[in-house]
């Protein structure tokens, strides 16, 4: 094994040591040497992943086996890497996210009594997802995308002695495991069709797969495979309709919230999707249905954005919409589009679900932004980069959602795909819509009256206690979970440094990382031989000709209608919150039967119950009435039994106790028997 290979290994086996370490070892080692091992094992594998992507710079790649398992039917099973330039740069925005979220820990979860375990689950969750991007392999995948699924159940039920916080991890395994048997059945598919599970050689027999058909129901193969693969990837990245685990992880700490929402869970889809590119582009009907779904979430995820009251639930549908932008992009064909968004999004997401984690300690663990206002005379950091990552999330010119924002909406307007109408109406009136929900945000908490240490409004939606709930420690208080929000006379205070330095630090690229980027990711050769567009897509090719460095895209994005459309929807904030206050109860009394839909998620939770909960419980009934009642109970023990009694009640005829009956039987037993013998002579 070769040095860099060892570096390789060292990447996701470094996590995976301080996960040991703090789960086994915690009581020994202490909180302190918890959060040491497992911070020191993200900062390793970040700095072995900096040195990975220097090399990969220089042109090196490395394509091959680690660890061959067994050898099956002809199929390899193998752990292997695949470091090349999309493996890198993942890489390295997920140890340098989890590393700030790690730090971040220290002081959030300072009090809580699960401070070791919580600091062992979000080292594996790193380890897993380091795999999931590594693998050069179909299996080493779906190890790492099951394996993300697993740790985010442990960690969104973290508290587990909440009864909501179980809902809500239960929910997010179970929708996951619906998207997860898609996945498989595209995986089994390759496996049956291609005869193996590299990537590379899957790739090389790409146009094979494309010229057949699926044996029973004539569907293009190549088809079948990649929307069974596309619905694995709506249930990790939350797409419509898989979405409704996404916003009920909130019951997990805040830090968990930044890890799954940024860096990790759900970008797993996307990445994928851009790593199966050469099978993607040879199906458009795939396309337009990848198309068609981020379309409809980017927008209508959005929506729900609005009405949202609890500050963690806004940035989680802000999520969902943006996670719909990259799907979009992914549909026409711009997959670097799609993996720049996820990158820049990683960044300014991790960085606004923090600040929201600092407000809550600021507010001594009220997470209602009605029971907020003027925040930014109290906590000037959290003030500060909380705008910037807003800046950076409606796409502001200069900041670094802005460049890849933009070249989705531009990748969108320039293709052919089927859906590209509507899903180009989607991402335009969603900028408009994302201004407005993360404005709205803004200045509920930062600016206006200050509304704290008064009586609190409750929480909103059924989950309500659950976010009241919300026991994580700070510096100051423990985790009395009956004392929430302010009490009169007391002010906010800006959280410990342990939280803001993460802050300043995921602030720098929130705003910068997309100006130095965007030039060799979308029209550079940072991704040749990487990512496959067909000569039929034009993607960025359009993009690319009236590309004349950032500095000139910006200036031009300040004449563009998604410029016009984000300053519309912060506007409308600023006069909505700021200025005229009661405008948003009037709408809400004049539309109520909208407001009911958004509020209650478009019943989308509600269908949920009634049609697969409800009829899993009525198939589970059935199976136990005919099943375990009739059947098993009815006939097979009970009827044994009955059987048995029978038996033994005409067996009793037979039993009197008399001498003479016995004598008759006797005489009679062998005149049969003697009957029976000279017949057979």
């Amino acid at each position: 094994m070769t040095d860099m290979q060892t570096l390789y290994l060292l990447v996701p086996l470094a996590p995976l040591a301080g996960a040991i370490l703090a789960g086994l070892f915690g009581k020994t080692i202490g909180r302190a040497g918890a959060h040491i091992v497992t911070i020191l094992g993200v900062a390793v594998a970040l700095a072995a992943s900096v040195v990975i992507y220097q090399d990969v710079q220089a042109g090196n790649t490395f394509n091959g086996t680690i660890y061959t398992w067994m050898v099956a039917g002809g199929i390899t099973f193998e752990v292997g890497f695949l470091i090349d330039s999309l493996t890198v740069m993942m890489m390295l925005v997920v140890t340098f996210v989890s590393l700030m979220v790690h730090i971040y820990t220290i002081g959030y979860m300072s009090e809580d009594p699960g401070y070791q375990r919580f600091f062992s689950y979000i080292s594996l969750f790193t380890f897993s997802m380091l795999m999931l991007v590594m693998s050069n392999n179909f299996l080493q995948l779906f190890f790492g995308w099951e394996a993300v699924g697993l740790v985010s159940y442990l960690l969104i039920g973290f508290w587990y002695d909440r009864p909501t916080a179980i809902y809500a991890n239960l929910k997010a395994f179970l929708v996951n495991r619906v998207g997860d048997f898609g996945f498989l059945l595209g995986i089994g598919l390759i496996a049956a069709y291609a005869g193996t599970l590299n990537y590379a050689e899957v790739f090389a027999k790409a146009g094979e797969l494309a010229s057949q058909d699926m044996a029973v129901t004539g569907w293009p193969l190549i088809t079948a495979i990649c929307i069974c693969l596309f619905i694995g990837a709506m249930g990790k990245s939350a797409q419509v309709p898989l979405h409704v685990w996404l916003p009920d992880s909130m019951e997990g700490p805040t830090p968990i919230s930044a890890l799954i929402h940024a860096a990790t869970m759900v970008t797993a889809g996307i990445f994928m999707v851009a790593r199966m590119s050469p099978l993607f582009e040879l199906s458009d009907a795939a396309l337009s249905f990848v198309l068609v779904i981020g379309a409809t979430t980017a927008l209508f995820m959005g929506f729900l954005g609005i009405v949202q009251n609890d500050i963690k639930r806004v940035v989680a549908y802000s999520t969902l919409s943006q996670l719909g932008y990259m799907t979009v992009a992914l549909g026409v064909s711009a997959y670097s589009a799609a993996v720049f968004h996820l990158m820049t999004h990683a960044f300014f997401k991790a960085l606004l679900f923090l600040g929201a984690g600092s407000v809550i300690i600021g507010m001594h663990h009220d997470q209602d932004m009605r029971n907020m206002g003027g925040l930014w005379k109290y906590m000037p950091i959290t003030w500060v980069t909380s705008l910037l990552g807003s800046l950076a999330l409606i796409g502001f010119p200069f900041f670094s959602g802005f460049y890849s924002k933009d070249s989705i909406i531009e990748a969108v307007h320039a293709s052919t795909i089927p859906g590209a109408g509507y899903a180009l109406f989607c991402v335009l009136l969603g900028v408009f819509v994302t201004a407005f929900y993360s404005f709205r945000m803004y200045f509920l908490v930062f600016h206006g009256n200050e509304r704290f240490g008064q009586a609190h409004h409750g929480h909103d939606e059924h989950h309500a206690d659950a976010h009241a709930d919300e026991h994580h420690g700070d510096d100051d208080h423990g985790h009395d979970e009956h004392h929430h929000g302010l009490a009169p006379g007391q002010k906010p205070h800006e959280s410990p440094w342990v939280v803001t330095l993460p802050l300043v630090l995921l602030a720098i690229p929130s705003v910068l990382i997309g100006f130095f980027t965007i030039e060799p990711m979308l029209f550079g050769e940072w991704f040749k031989g990487v990512i496959f567009v067909g000569d039929n897509h034009v993607g960025l090719k359009e993009l690319e000709a009236a590309f004349h460095g950032p500095v000139a895209m910006a200036l031009h994005g300040l004449q563009t209608a998604p410029f016009w459309l984000a300053m519309g929807g912060v506007a409308l904030a600023w006069l909505f919150y700021m200025v005229k206050p009661g405008i948003p109860a009037a709408i809400q009394r004049t539309f109520k039967p909208i407001h009911s839909l958004l509020e209650n998620k478009y019943y989308f939770d509600r269908f949920n119950e009634i049609v697969f909960a409800g009829g899993a419980r009525a198939l589970g009934r059935g199976l136990w009435k005919a099943g375990d009642q009739t059947l098993i109970d009815g006939v097979a023990v009970n009827g044994t039994a009955r059987l048995v009694g029978w038996v033994a009640q005409m067996s009793r005829l037979f039993q009197t106790g008399h001498l003479y009956q016995y004598a008759f039987m006797m005489i009679i037993g062998v005149f049969i028997l003697l009957t029976f013998w000279f017949n057979r002579g």
